[in-house]
């Protein structure tokens, strides 16, 4: 959950490292360091809270070199203090490294040390002693006869002051990158921090050690095995990662929507044949007829749209669905074999539960296919087939542009596989049409973005909101109050509109307001009577309404009209004014949206 950057080349490290920083504190974090090798000493300056507090400090200071780390930190182990910030300086100034991820045993690793004195309260310093204490004229093997004694998960970067020219990196559960230009390259958590200078770059696997020196790059195995890498083009570019005259990344990425929803789905459906093709699912017609089974496995806002995906394929494809939890999957001894389908749905690619649940069906015998939006990440290269979703770089917390294109990917699968089992010719066009006018819809949704400003603002001291809806659209109440706790920190629950009578209603009064989605569906009136119920309890009502419906307006203290579509693609307009809504409830209480408090963009930890 934190960001690592390193440098080695010919430039002056310093600004790398600190734009690298910048470049990753979309990740979450709550301190930061760096630490330059010149002239066989290690500079190093860290400091509590942003990137700009750290680059604050260093102007007091002089740092050179063309050698370097850098590291965001996300407090797990030891409280956020500077001595607990990284980079780790251990063996009397020689030897500097930055980790992420949760060294399990570092008790045990702590007691067999010779130097039991400790500046931090981090297992990550743990480890960067034992790697000193094992060195012997060659960091290589020094890191890993460490990393054989390690259990737990880590990405790292080491370097010594006696190797003015090497950086070692390895990672176990923990993702690292590696940018290769002419005669540099560039470590990182992800591809971010390198793509002002190379897209050129090359992933590590669990397992593997970097070796990089004068050289050039070496990478092998725990058994010495020389393990050649491809290198993935990259083909996003810094000005897509820019805020593009927005004030910040959440509001940039949800007016995304519609340019980025239409990178979705260009060339993956047949319109003449009524279906999709989605020629990542890597599988024949007689494979795609075996499957009786469908599971989709996700965290937080991945994992609605999973449920989006259990409605439309077992509407559409006639299969049975369940939405897992990553975190329980694997806990639970799932049941799945060869005639169940796992989609493992993650934006960054390197959710930690998620890419454990990947492992877990895997190794069970189920067919695993991953949808994940970041290229050449983890769960891309482990699933081996699946769908990136061309979301481009997201980079606030709050997920808006993925989830939606998750959406999309997921219900072309649906309508891919309705086709073979199910679902008509006509329906499939139908559906197929509805989709190309999502992009258009959304505009249209995007144009109130002032008037829901206004409505948004008015809500902002309420303490807890209650969110309902029904069918389809119970996952985008769902989604909507993920949005709003997590950048504006007011507490807000979803429920199915059905289920209120059944203890929900109970916490309904003139001080808890209600989100309603009322779309003119088969569920409508069900969906209206559950608001009336809460308007008899004195709530107030914000109401998503379909364009034209007038009706809704008798059950409405406040309205917001959306465009009107076909019943499964309701999502995909739905969500966007409660995006909207929560931003600018957020940004009226002076949130910092992109980072919001505690969280991070990839859980690279369980």
């Amino acid at each position: 959950m934190c960001g690592i950057v390193g440098y080695i080349g010919k430039k002056q490290a310093l600004p790398i490292l600190l734009q690298g920083l910048r470049d990753l504190e979309y990740r979450g974090y709550d301190s930061a360091g760096i630490a330059v090798l010149d002239n066989g000493k290690i500079d190093r300056v860290r400091e509590v809270g942003k990137v700009d507090m750290l680059a604050k400090k260093i102007g007091q200071v002089k740092i050179a070199g063309t050698l370097g780390i850098a590291h965001t930190r996300w407090a797990t182990h030891g409280g956020v203090t500077e001595f607990n910030a990284h980079p780790h300086i251990v063996g009397s100034g020689k030897l500097a490294l930055v980790h992420n991820g949760i060294i399990e045993n570092y008790r045990e690793i702590k007691k067999q040390l010779k130097n039991q004195k400790q500046e931090s309260e981090t297992d990550s310093e743990i480890l960067g002693q034992l790697i000193f204490e094992n060195y012997e004229g060659d960091l290589v093997k020094a890191v890993k006869k460490s990393l054989l004694k390690v259990r737990g998960t880590y990405g790292i970067v080491v370097m010594h002051a006696d190797h003015p020219n090497q950086l070692v990196a390895a990672r176990l559960g923990s993702p690292l990158a590696i940018g290769i230009a002419e005669g540099e390259y560039y470590i990182a958590s992800d591809v971010t921090p390198m793509l002002p200078f190379t897209k050129q770059v090359t992933f590590l696997d669990d397992g593997e050690i970097a070796n990089i020196n004068g050289d050039g790059l070496k990478i092998q195995n725990m058994r010495d095995e020389i393990i050649n890498k491809t290198i993935t083009h990259i083909d996003w570019d810094q000005q897509k990662a820019q805020k593009g005259g927005f004030e910040n990344f959440m509001i940039k990425e949800i007016f995304d929507q519609p340019t980025v929803f239409e990178d979705a789905i260009r060339g993956r459906f047949n319109m003449e044949e009524g279906t999709a093709v989605l020629g990542g699912l890597n599988m024949t017609l007689e494979q795609m007829r075996d499957i009786k089974r469908v599971i989709f496995v996700a965290e937080g806002t991945a994992r609605y749209t999973g449920l989006i995906g259990k409605y439309a394929f077992e509407r559409l494809a006639d299969l049975p669905c369940d939405v897992d939890f990553s975190s329980e999957f694997r806990y639970r001894d799932p049941a799945v074999n060869k005639h169940t389908l796992v989609f493992v749905i993650s934006q960054s690619g390197e959710t930690a539960d998620t890419l454990m649940a990947t492992r877990e069906a895997k190794r069970k015998g189920a067919v695993v296919r991953g949808i994940v939006n970041v290229i050449g990440s983890t769960i891309a290269r482990e699933t081996k087939a699946g769908t990136y979703i061309h979301a481009g770089p997201e980079l606030s917390v709050a997920s808006t542009k993925a989830y939606t294109n998750m959406v999309a990917v997921l219900l072309l699968y649906a309508l891919q596989f309705g086709r073979i089992k199910h679902t008509s010719l006509a329906t499939g066009k139908r559906l197929l049409q509805a989709l190309l006018e999502i992009p258009e819809k959304m505009n249209e949704i995007l144009k109130q973005d002032a008037a829901i400003k206004k409505i948004a603002e008015s809500y902002k001291d309420y303490k807890s909101i209650l969110y309902i809806g029904r069918g389809v659209n119970y996952p985008v109440a769902l989604e909507g109050t993920m949005k709003l706790k997590e950048t504006s920190y007011i507490h807000a629950e979803g429920f199915a509109g059905g289920e209120l009578k059944h203890g929900p209603l109970a916490l309904v009064s003139k001080d808890v307001p209600v989100v309603a989605i009322l779309s003119k569906d088969q569920l409508y009136e069900k969906m209206k009577s559950s608001i009336q119920e809460v308007r008899a309890r004195g709530a107030r009502t914000l109401v998503i309404a379909t364009v034209g419906d007038e009706e809704a307006k008798e059950v409405a203290d406040d309205i917001i009209y959306v465009p009107d579509t076909m019943e499964l693609l309701e999502p995909l307009l739905n969500t966007i004014p409660l995006q909207l809504f929560a931003y600018h409830i957020a940004v009226a209480l002076g949130r910092d949206v992109d980072r919001p408090r505690n969280l991070a963009k990839s859980v690279t930890v369980e």
